[in-house]
């Protein structure tokens, strides 16, 4: 038997000899009047004769970290959301039964104390008990008794103990949050309404991705996981809802790696009357905020590179980083077979049939994209990659499209929308011929939202943020999983 295995038998027995004694192991409830941080800030900078003339009695509650027992006496930690405080617990002050407790007290229950603030001979901030209730039994012992958890798989596949034993996780998830909020509130005061559009959608469409697949019996129809809410928005644009925006989650069924979960957060929003050009502008402003909002200043780091979001941000084209960043030469950046040789020569696997718009994408994603640490819009993709995008005017081959990268990573994606609905059937049947042919990427042929381009879409701009990846560059974190609590594992 192992040691782990050895705690657990043990701790098992303590609940049983408890439930026999007739204690109640989770009792309902217990109402605390005060958390860790307050007691902190409320009492950490007062010295010892300061705290002995407080008499305010203090119900705190938290989840046992430490366990010192002497006997007569027993020195605890205990740590709630907001921090760890260490408690005093003397027999003749909290009473013989009471004081029972502690005989079967293992690391991880949860514990209800009130008590007086004092300062120890060592100068600690501790709480002095006058009584104490157990509130929760814990049956497993703690991560390798509580010295830390390291074990990534362990940490993803059973998130409760990452946040329980490392800070600096709990750290990450708080700030998503607060990001998230910051976010809110920036396209709140532009004049944005949050929307809701459909999850579960009868075609799937806004992105270049495979979907997931069910089947709704009471409909007696196939239905899909949106890879976007894109043609959603941009019919509530065509209803006359001008600014819009949807925070929440697509499923795309891909590969997964440190960039890509099939579930992601994703944030969309759409601004009618608007370009492209015009949604730099506002991303560079939505970030200034964040980062003023967050941190008070522009510059952070990320995996050891210092990044200035300091405005304007460089914009430059796709064939110009191919060939100023990537060192593509210009002439095979325009000759389809050798940029398939370079492609295949950097161990990129494109078709023979493969489309030069597309080829040049994949080879960026090697060449370019992970020089881009900096915050860099690259703009102007050819129009074969942005089946939704507007063409610019006087180049019908591009798009007019920017993406944002940040980190080595693409953060955002935003275009001009294509609101001519002829333009749009032809792309769309080109894109069924590509799904035919097996590219199980390929855009589905959408009648109803053709019909309503029919009814007019006004001059529109649309983006996507992908949250989670700026969540990793804003909290220094290495892989999606480090920011999605409950990120998609393999089998054990």
């Amino acid at each position: 038997m192992d040691e782990s295995s050895r705690l657990i038998k043990e701790m098992k027995k303590r609940v049983r000899e408890l439930r026999a004694k007739g204690l109640s192991l989770y009792p309902s409830g217990f109402r605390r009047d005060i958390t860790v941080e307050e007691v902190v800030s409320r009492f950490g900078n007062m010295d010892s004769n300061e705290l002995e003339a407080v008499t305010d009695i203090l119900t705190l509650a938290g989840r046992v970290v430490s366990i010192r027992n002497f006997g007569k006496a027993v020195f605890i930690h205990i740590k709630d959301g907001t921090g760890k405080l260490q408690a005093y617990i003397r027999k003749d002050r909290v009473g013989d039964d009471n004081f029972e407790t502690f005989t079967f007290l293992d690391v991880g229950d949860h514990l209800g104390l009130t008590g007086q603030p004092f300062r120890t001979k060592t100068g600690e901030l501790t709480l002095l008990a006058n009584s104490v209730a157990l509130l929760s039994k814990s049956q497993r012992p703690l991560p390798e008794k509580y010295h830390g958890l390291i074990d990534v798989e362990t940490r993803y596949r059973q998130r409760y103990l990452d946040l329980m034993v490392n800070d600096s996780v709990r750290h990450t998830f708080v700030l998503r949050s607060r990001i998230i909020q910051t976010i809110r509130e920036f396209l709140g005061k532009q004049g944005f309404i949050e929307v809701e559009t459909p999850m579960m959608q009868s075609i799937p469409g806004g992105a270049r991705a495979r979907p997931f697949k069910t089947y709704h019996h009471a409909l007696g129809m196939d239905l899909y996981l949106r890879v976007a809410p894109e043609l959603y928005l941009k019919r509530l644009v065509v209803g006359g809802l001008e600014r819009i925006y949807e925070l929440n989650r697509n499923f795309r069924n891909e590969g997964i790696s440190t960039d890509h979960n099939p579930e992601f957060t994703m944030l969309e929003f759409y601004v009618a009357y608007a370009t492209y050009k015009d949604l730099m502008d506002l991303t560079e402003k939505l970030f200034v905020y964040l980062l003023k909002k967050l941190f008070g200043q522009l510059t952070i780091n990320y995996q050891g590179s210092p990044i200035d979001f300091t405005t304007p941000w460089p914009r430059i084209s796709l064939t110009d980083s191919l060939k100023d960043i990537g060192g593509i030469p210009e002439d095979v950046l325009f000759d389809s077979q050798a940029l398939r040789n370079l492609a295949r020569s950097k161990g990129v696997e494109v078709k023979d049939n493969e489309e030069t718009g597309r080829v040049l994408d994949r080879i960026f994603e090697y060449v370019v994209e992970p020089n881009l640490v900096q915050p860099t819009f690259v703009v102007d993709y050819p129009i074969e990659t942005s089946p939704l995008s507007r063409r610019k005017d006087k180049e019908p081959e591009i798009a007019e499209r920017f993406e944002l990268f940040i980190g080595g990573k693409e953060i955002a994606n935003a275009f001009s929308e294509l609101n001519d609905p002829d333009d749009q059937r032809e792309r769309f049947l080109k894109q069924a011929s590509l799904r035919d042919a097996g590219d199980e990427e390929a855009l589905f042929m959408d009648e109803d939202y053709l019909r309503a381009l029919e009814y007019g879409l006004p001059p529109t701009a649309g983006e996507g943020i992908g949250i989670d990846r700026l969540v990793m560059v804003l909290t220094d974190s290495p892989s999606i999983r480090d920011v999605i609590l409950f990120p998609q594992m393999r089998k054990k």
